[in-house]
C-alpha cells in the first residue's frame, strides 16, 4: 500500500480546513493501473471509471482521470484513467475550487486552483470552463450554498449556471439525480438557499417550476428532510406534481399533505378538530406521522408533549366510557373521544 502515490481529495480536505466533521475520506491514486489496485487487494466498484475500496478501511480510492464531453446530460463523458494522468489534471475536472484541493498523507496541501483562498473568502467558484459541460453542477452548487451558508456563488460561476439552464441541457438530467441533490439540500438548516440560488440562475424552471419567484422560508432548527419539504410554499396539487416529477419518496409527499390537511386542526387545540387529526393521522396504528407533523406546527413545548401523550392513549378511549359495540357505535365512540379530549385539552390551554 505504501507504494501508492495517493492524495486525500474533495470534501474531506474542504471540511477539515473549515473545521467541520469529516464524514467520508476519498483518495486519488496517480500512476497506477486497475490491475495494480486489484493485485494490492482493492475491490473495484466503479463501472464508468475505476474506483476501488481499500481492503481494510473500505475508503474509496479512484485512479486519477480526465473526462471529455461526448454526449448530453450528466453522464455523457468519456473517461481516461491511464497512469500518465496527473493530479493537477484530475483536480481540474472537479466542479468548484474548494473541492479541488488535495492533501498528501504527510499533511501537505496541493492547491493548483486556489481553493484554499476561496475557502478563506467564502466563495463558490468553478475550477474551469469545463464546469459548463455538466448540468448537474447547477444543482450541486445550489446544494453547497445551502450546506455552507457563509459562502456566496462567484458571479462568473452564476453566469455559467445561467447559460447551462438556458441551453436546455439541464432537462437531460434524470429525476433521481435532481432529487438526490434536493434531498441533500433539505438536510441542511439553510435549505432555503438552495432554492434561492436556483431561482437566481433559472434553475427552477424545468424541474421545480412551482417554486419560481417564491420565498421559501424555513426555520433554521433541526428537522428531517421530509419535514423541510413539507414547508415548501405549495398547495396539495403542486406537491403531488412535484413528487411525481422528481419521483420523491412517499414519506415526503405524505408529510406535506399531512401539514396541509391536519396542521391547522392540531394548532386549533379544539377537541373535535384534534380528534379528526388523530383519526386522519392514524394514531391508533402508530405515532410516526403525528410526531413528524407536530414539529411543524406552532405549539409550546407543553402543548407538544400533551398532544403526544393524548395520542398514545387515544386508541383506548371508549373502553371505559360506556361505549360498547352495537348500533351507532362509531358515532358514540367519536363522541366519547371528543369529550375525553376536551377534558385533557382543558388542562393545557
Amino acid at each position: 500500500m505504501d507504494s501508492l502515490k495517493r492524495y486525500l481529495v474533495g470534501g474531506a480536505v474542504r471540511d477539515e480546513v473549515l473545521g467541520l466533521p469529516v464524514k467520508d475520506r476519498d483518495w486519488v491514486v496517480v500512476g497506477a493501473t486497475r490491475q495494480h489496485m486489484l493485485d494490492l487487494g482493492f475491490t473495484q466498484v466503479g463501472r464508468d471509471f475505476p474506483v476501488f475500496l481499500h481492503p481494510r478501511t473500505r475508503e474509496e480510492y479512484a485512479l486519477a482521470r480526465t473526462e471529455r464531453k461526448r454526449g448530453g446530460g450528466h453522464t455523457g463523458f468519456a473517461v481516461d484513467a491511464n497512469p500518465a494522468v496527473t493530479l493537477e489534471q484530475d483536480l481540474k475536472r472537479r466542479d468548484l475550487t474548494i473541492n479541488a484541493i488535495a492533501k498528501t498523507p504527510e499533511g501537505e496541501f496541493i492547491d493548483p486552483y486556489k481553493g484554499l483562498a476561496d475557502l478563506r473568502l467564502g466563495v463558490l467558484r468553478h475550477v474551469s470552463p469545463a464546469f459548463a459541460e455538466d448540468p448537474l453542477r447547477v444543482f450541486r452548487v445550489a446544494r453547497f450554498a445551502a450546506q455552507l451558508p457563509g459562502f456566496e456563488v462567484a458571479e462568473q460561476t452564476l453566469q455559467l449556471m445561467s447559460k447551462l439552464c438556458a441551453s436546455g441541457e439541464i432537462k437531460l438530467l434524470s429525476p433521481e439525480r435532481v432529487w438526490q441533490e434536493l434531498a441533500k439540500a433539505l438536510s441542511y438548516p439553510n435549505a432555503a438557499r438552495f432554492f434561492a440560488t436556483l431561482d437566481a440562475c433559472g434553475g427552477l424552471s424545468d424541474w421545480l417550476p412551482e417554486l419560481r419567484n417564491k420565498q421559501t422560508p424555513m426555520p433554521a432548527r433541526h428537522m428531517t428532510p421530509a419535514q423541510r419539504f413539507a414547508l415548501l410554499p405549495l398547495n396539495a396539487e403542486e406537491f403531488l406534481q412535484l413528487g411525481r416529477r422528481l419521483r420523491a419518496p412517499k414519506e415526503f409527499v405524505q408529510a406535506a399533505r399531512d401539514l396541509l390537511e391536519f396542521g391547522h386542526l392540531l394548532k386549533s387545540l379544539e377537541p373535535a378538530a384534534v380528534c379528526s387529526a388523530f383519526e386522519g393521522l392514524g394514531v391508533i396504528h402508530g405515532l410516526d406521522r403525528l410526531q413528524r407533523l407536530l414539529a411543524l406546527v406552532e405549539l409550546t413545548d407543553g402543548q407538544f408533549t400533551a398532544l403526544l401523550a393524548m395520542a398514545r392513549e387515544f386508541k383506548s378511549v371508549g373502553l371505559g366510557h360506556g361505549v360498547s359495540p352495537g348500533p351507532g357505535y362509531g358515532e358514540k365512540l367519536r363522541s366519547a373521544r371528543i369529550d375525553w379530549l376536551a377534558a385533557e385539552l382543558g388542562r393545557v390551554t
